[in-house]
């Protein structure tokens, strides 16, 4: 199976439409998503000797900001949209 990469130039073009001033993020993990803090980005040579980007999380304790919020997590199609169950009448004292 191949896989399309997304380069550096399409990277360009999904952030240039996007607020400047707004902080970069990374999702990770679908099935425990994450929302993690970018601290570098770094390019490189994959094995091959093709140059690759890589967008790396810092080191210290506040990287991981926490669980990715559900509707970037849906957006991803990594989880379901939940809805919250039926509401139930409720009983009374006398059991009615």
């Amino acid at each position: 199976m191949a896989y399309t990469e997304m380069t550096v130039g399409d990277l360009i073009d999904c952030l240039s439409a996007c607020d400047r001033n707004a902080p970069v993020r990374q999702a990770m993990n679908p099935f425990f998503p994450m929302a993690h803090r970018l601290e570098q980005v770094i390019q490189a040579t994959d094995e091959t000797g093709r140059p690759v980007v890589y967008l790396a999380e810092g080191r210290d304790a506040g990287t991981q900001l926490g669980h990715l919020p559900l509707e970037v997590a849906v957006k991803l199609a990594w989880q379901a949209p939940v809805q919250s169950p039926p509401r139930r009448p409720r009983r009374t004292a006398g059991g009615q």
